[in-house]
This record gives structure tokens, C-alpha cells and sequence, in this order.
């Protein structure tokens, strides 16, 4: 009355509080990030380096072939594409793989911090280490090669948002099951997502795939968005189909690998495995 402010409700400071408790997991990534030139140097590292090798090929490419010729950047547009799905992938597990090896991982979750909302802030922390991994990958291609990747413009944004989808979905996974199987399962957070490369139609179309293949090919999300690259780079045609299928399948993906990684968590926690995970 008298013009004050009524309190607020139950959920708002929920919500609220929730907002505070995964701003400060964020934060505290970012300060790791901050404290160690060796993580930041391999957030630029690994970009660069293969945007270089593969410029260069594909500028010889541009010079002894006809089809690359006319469409020149489809090789290297793949590289810098590829490199949104793996450092998605890798952005999420490494910030997770942070919290067993400095043995924290135990502590975050006595905290009142919930699991979801420590999902959430590893996926803010994949966007921050992709962006940030990438972005200057993006200047030097422009630099050395005259290829802007900018150039896609809107479905520039379409193919990120779709592919560090795909990538959270297999950070996920990965870490899932390290929760559930102990460090041994480390490795397979780099084996696993080049294992797919071949079947995703990164540097080539999906049919040329043995038919077989191609099935396979067809229920992976990034198949999608290389098909749609492709589109646009050489045929000038945006196939909103293949995008809006993209989507779906991340979709799918995403919910599977969310409900698999709290399944995991839960039973590490019933089974007393937080503090020995590391080990």
C-alpha cells in the first residue's frame, strides 16, 4: 500500500537466483581462462592452424582445378565450419573436465546450484570459448585469402547456431559418460567427434557416400548444414530444408544427451562417485 513495491513471488526469486548461480559459474570459467595463457592460446591455436594449411590447399586448389575455380572457399568455409561443431564440443567437456581434475565437481553439487543450471552454464561457456577460439581464425582468411566467411551473412548464424548444437550434444555425451565410467572415457571427448568427420560430408557431398553410408549420413545434424554450405557457396540456393531438419535432429539429440548427462550425474551421486570420478 502507499505506493510500495509488493514483494516478489516464489518463482521470480527462483529465477533470479537461478540467473545469479550460472553468471557466477561463467564467471568462474572465465577467470580460469584469464589466469592461464596456455588455454588461451589453445582457443586461438588449433583455428588458426588448420585455417592456414587449409587456405593453402584450397588456393592451389583454386589454381589447378576448374570446380574449385568456381567455387572458390567451399574447402575452407568446411574447415572453419567443422571448427564451430568441435570447439562447441570441446568448450562444454573441457569446462566439465576442469571441475573433476581440480576435484570441485563434488563441492558445485552440495552448493545450492542445480544440475540444469550447470548444463547451462557449460553451454554459455561453449559459446564464449567458440566465439572466441574462432573469431580471429575469421579476420586472418579474410587477410590472407580474401575469403570472408561473413559474407554468408544470416545463414552464417543458422549453420553456428545448428552445428554448436550438434557439439553440445556430444559434450554431453562425452562427459556422461565420465561420470559414469571414470577418466578412461576422457579420450574419447577428442576420438569420438573425428570419427564422425567422415560421415558428416564435411569436404564433400553425401552422395558420394556408398548408399549404405548415406543413411547413416542423412541422421547426423551436420550432414545438413555442409549440404546447405555447399548450397549457397556454389549453387547460390538456400535449402531451408535442409536447415529446418537440421534443427529437428539437434533437437532430438540435444534432449537425449541433456537426459543422459543428469542420468549420469544422478547415479554418481547415489553411488558416491563425485570425488573418486577424478581418480
Amino acid at each position: 500500500m502507499n505506493g510500495a513495491t509488493p514483494p516478489l513471488g516464489p518463482e521470480v526469486r527462483q529465477t533470479d537466483s537461478a540467473l545469479y548461480r550460472i553468471g557466477g559459474m561463467v564467471m568462474r570459467y572465465i577467470f580460469l581462462l584469464q589466469g592461464s595463457w596456455p588455454r588461451v592460446l589453445d582457443l586461438w591455436y588449433w583455428p588458426t592452424l588448420q585455417m592456414v594449411m587449409w587456405g593453402f590447399i584450397t588456393s592451389f586448389l583454386h589454381q589447378n582445378s576448374s570446380f574449385f575455380a568456381h567455387a572458390f572457399g567451399v574447402l575452407l568455409g568446411a574447415v572453419m565450419l567443422w571448427d564451430v561443431m568441435f570447439r562447441g564440443q570441446m568448450g562444454f567437456a573441457l569446462s566439465f573436465f576442469e571441475e573433476i581434475w581440480s576435484r570441485n565437481l563434488g563441492h558445485l553439487l552440495v552448493s545450492p546450484l542445480r544440475p540444469r543450471e550447470f548444463i547451462y552454464a557449460l553451454l554459455s561457456m561453449s559459446v564464449l570459448r567458440t566465439v572466441f577460439g574462432i573469431f580471429p581464425a575469421t579476420l586472418l582468411a579474410i587477410w590472407f585469402f580474401g575469403f570472408n566467411v561473413y559474407a554468408l551473412g544470416l545463414m552464417l548464424a543458422a549453420f553456428f547456431i545448428n552445428l554448436i548444437m550438434s557439439g553440445w550434444s556430444m559434450g554431453l555425451l562425452v562427459s556422461g559418460l565420465v561420470l559414469r565410467y571414470g577418466m578412461g572415457a576422457e579420450s574419447l571427448a577428442w576420438a569420438l567427434i573425428f570419427g564422425l568427420a567422415p560421415l558428416c560430408a564435411v569436404y564433400y557431398p553425401v552422395a558420394i557416400l556408398p548408399q549404405w553410408v548415406q543413411w547413416i549420413s542423412w541422421g547426423l545434424p551436420p550432414s545438413y548444414v555442409f549440404e546447405g554450405m555447399r548450397a549457397v557457396m556454389i549453387d547460390r540456393e538456400i535449402r531451408a530444408d535442409l536447415l529446418v531438419s537440421a534443427l529437428g535432429l539437434n533437437a532430438v539429440y540435444l534432449s537425449a544427451a541433456s537426459w543422459w548427462f543428469l542420468d549420469c550425474l544422478k547415479s554418481a551421486r547415489r553411488n558416491g562417485k563425485l570425488l573418486q570420478v577424478g581418480e
